[in-house]
């Protein structure tokens, strides 16, 4: 028993002894008699609610994480129900280190779109090595940097806990090393060698790390860039294609618009501008039906002549004469840097700059946003949004 629980037994069994033994003394005394023991009462709940309170803490604040990596599943989503992945989880389940906690809120800073192409075994213009691809994402998460979307950017939901920075992953081209199924005894199971391999498994380990990325596909091009694969090219059998796009939009991804074989957009009439858009969007809603396309990335980041095509347009089907229209919200440059923050007055959705993931340009472009003081970073609070602080006061 503690302490406080003792004193209340012990002035409980007083008074008890008191009114059995001294009737007369209880007739002229009764109120604070009364008193006494409402005091013994109070302090045995009190007690007994203290000991409660200090029970101790469960074992792991990662139950549900070390459950999903041992099941080889997907680590649930962030959400209010879902709190705590680490010791020093922030609000909404982030992991929010000391160093995190110290930088100053700027959410007029810029933001990275990052840009991959093919995750490949070696490093080139186009391609990324496996192993950087994950020693990249290792990188980023230390930096204090969190995935999101176009469409988060779009609506102003970078709902991230003060201290963190928004980035933007952005797959290009859809090609079969971004996502790659092995067949297994006729089971299909994803190959941990190609990007969402990767990916997947990174957030198996970081499950704060969310399914927040934009993959700009294309649906007819060569090379089995063609939703990730067909004709036999790396093992991917064609009636697999839209297998894979279901699977990214059912975990949380993005899907954009690449057009439909990637055709240098300035080359080409406004009707054939207009068709390979549209045919990239028809695609994707044959594959998810409904989806509502957003964002669409321009080829070698190359406008059509009339730039106002690659916003919006038409095309109409000469076989059914069914009509498809398109109205992009966000467009993709091939490169110029970190974008704006949408809270800039001078941010422009039609013209979203990207870093072009080549040798450690992303690196050393992260790097120099910390030092002259562009990067954005949270606030933690929705409601207001944080200027950057005044020189001299930092």
């Amino acid at each position: 028993m503690t302490p406080r629980m003792l004193i209340a037994s012990a002035l409980l069994s007083t008074m008890s002894r008191l009114t059995s033994n001294f009737p007369i003394f209880i007739m002229h005394r009764q109120s604070m008699v009364n008193q006494l023991k409402a005091i013994a009462l109070v302090l045995f709940v009190s007690a007994c609610a203290t000991k409660a309170d200090s029970k101790p803490a469960p074992e792991s604040p990662n139950a549900f994480t070390a459950a999903a990596v041992s099941s080889g599943d997907t680590p649930p989503a962030l959400t209010e129900a879902n709190p705590g992945q680490s010791a020093n989880a922030g609000n909404s389940g982030f992991n929010v280190t000391a160093e995190d906690s110290q930088r100053a809120p700027n959410e007029l800073g810029h933001i990275p779109v990052v840009e991959y192409h093919l995750i490949v075994d070696k490093d080139a213009q186009y391609s990324r090595d496996r192993e950087h691809f994950a020693r990249d994402l290792e990188f980023i998460y230390q930096k204090g940097y969190r995935p999101v979307t176009i469409s988060q950017l779009l609506d102003r939901k970078i709902n991230l806990p003060r201290g963190l920075s928004p980035i933007v992953f952005v797959f290009d081209d859809a090609s079969p090393s971004q996502f790659r199924y092995i067949e297994k005894n006729g089971q299909l199971e994803i190959d941990p060698t190609s990007g969402i391999g990767i990916w997947l498994a990174f957030r198996k380990k970081h499950p704060d790390w969310t399914n927040n990325a934009v993959f700009c596909m294309l649906s007819g091009a060569a090379a089995g860039r063609s939703f990730f694969g067909d004709k036999g090219i790396e093992g991917q059998k064609s009636e697999w294609r839209h297998k894979k796009v279901q699977f990214l939009h059912d975990q949380g991804f993005e899907l954009c618009n690449h057009t439909l074989w990637h055709a240098t957009l300035s080359k080409y009439s406004d009707a054939v501008v207009q068709e390979q858009i549209a045919r990239g969007q028809l695609a994707i809603d044959s594959a998810v039906p409904g989806y509502k396309v957003r964002t669409f990335a321009l080829p070698l980041g190359v406008w059509p002549k009339n730039r106002a095509l690659a916003k919006s347009g038409s095309w109409t089907d000469p076989k059914t004469h069914a009509v498809t229209r398109y109205n992009n919200e966000a467009i993709l440059e091939v490169s110029g840097g970190p974008t704006k923050s949408p809270y800039d007055p001078t941010f422009n959705p039609l013209s979203i700059t990207r870093i072009e993931v080549i040798g450690e340009q992303m690196q050393h472009t992260l790097e120099a946003m910390d030092k002259n003081g562009t990067r954005y970073v949270s606030d933690g609070d929705p409601s207001k949004v944080a200027r950057p602080p005044l020189a001299g006061n930092k």
